[in-house]
């Protein structure tokens, strides 16, 4: 059996509050990095001091167990076609660093897809880090399918420079213990960033979540949306930080979560949180808990559906959702096959057939 160790602050926020309800960071037991000898190729340092949500101690022990790092430019004023794919898979692709730099005016797709076998225990972890120069467009979609005891480490780091647009969707759809952090620097001013993320999270199954944009340049915006639901047995934890820095006027940030409750023993944290140390700003925050109504379900079962089949309709949605904006085969089947396990082979090629979505089955 490896070696473990223990990461003890992983997914920590900027302020740490509600230290009664244990909502601060959760710890995990990882396997002690491989020696790899002298490492000639890792990233540009410019990289190092890219935030990436997760925390330091998280963050350098992927660095540690990546025996090789990616580094990847998009030229300037260029638009790249094809996506850029970063794979967590279990095995020789476990675990990736991998550093990107779109440089000014230009435009580019990146794709994290993380999925194991769902009979297996297996931890895979992935570090992606962004540089968004001047005038530049990235768009990122991260999706993690997951199943059975297999365990997932996701951190994002993003830095947008004046003028420059992101735009992330995340998609967290099963793990057994999955803790994902994402950091977004807005240094320059006019830089947007905006983020829909969605989970689906199935019984006994653990997600632990830390957004945190620092809004740095004037007239800045930041909307961070965030939805999704839990099943019988779950447990779900999600931070989402705003920090309006000294300096960032005009700057206005919007952060809502809707969950959906379809069972019982379910543990559900969400910690909302705006910093400010500037005026003439605006921050707005909120989230919303519930359950399907009895109504809703006398609405549906008027139409021949079941309380089981209704809430497998809701699972569907997030799925369906997560297939529409899958921008290449290694996400798309990672999705359909976590689809099939949770609904069905049926459903799940239902879906793919109504989106008109070809499946590519390696994944």
């Amino acid at each position: 059996m490896a070696e473990t160790m223990q990461l003890s602050h992983v997914n920590t926020p900027p302020a740490q509050t509600w230290n009664y309800l244990r909502v601060n960071d959760i710890s995990l037991e990882v396997p002690v990095p491989t020696d790899h000898g002298a490492a000639f190729n890792r990233l540009p340092r410019v990289f190092d001091g890219i935030e990436c949500g997760l925390g330091d101690e998280a963050r350098d022990w992927i660095v540690a167990s990546v025996p090789e790092a990616r580094y990847i430019e998009v030229p300037a004023h260029t638009r790249r076609d094809d996506p850029i794919v970063v794979v967590a898979t279990a095995g020789e692709n476990a675990y990736s660093d991998t550093g990107v730099c779109i440089r000014e005016g230009a435009e580019a797709t990146v794709v994290v897809a993380a999925s194991a076998d769902p009979s297996g225990d297996a931890i895979t972890a992935a570090l992606t880090r962004i540089i968004v120069e001047r005038g530049a467009t990235a768009h990122i979609v991260e999706v993690v399918a997951h199943g059975g005891a297999n365990r997932h480490l996701e951190g994002l780091g993003i830095d947008a420079a004046k003028d420059a647009r992101v735009d992330v969707r995340q998609y967290f759809l099963g793990g057994s213990n999955v803790a994902a952090g994402m950091a977004c620097n807005l240094a320059g001013d006019d830089a947007a960033f905006e983020l829909s993320c969605r989970y689906l999270v199935g019984n006994g199954e653990l997600l632990d979540i830390n957004h945190i944009v620092r809004a740095r340049g004037r007239n800045t915006r930041e909307d961070m949306v965030v939805s999704g639901m839990l099943a019988d047995g779950s447990s779900k934890t999600l931070r989402e930080t705003i920090d309006l820095i000294h300096g960032a006027k005009g700057s206005q940030g919007n952060e809502a979560e809707t969950v959906l409750i379809a069972g019982e023993h379910i543990r559900n944290k969400t910690l909302p949180t705006i910093l400010c140390d500037e005026d003439d700003v605006a921050g707005n925050h909120g989230a919303t808990i519930g359950a399907i109504s009895p109504e809703q379900l006398a609405y549906m079962s008027g139409r021949g559906l079941t309380e089981a089949e209704a809430i497998a309709l809701f699972m569907r949605s997030i799925f369906d959702d997560a297939l529409i904006h899958a921008p290449e085969p290694i996400s798309t089947a990672a999705i359909a096959l976590r689809a099939e396990a949770v609904l069905g082979n049926e459903i799940s090629n239902d879906s793919l057939e109504a989106l008109d979505v070809e499946l590519f089955k390696e994944v």
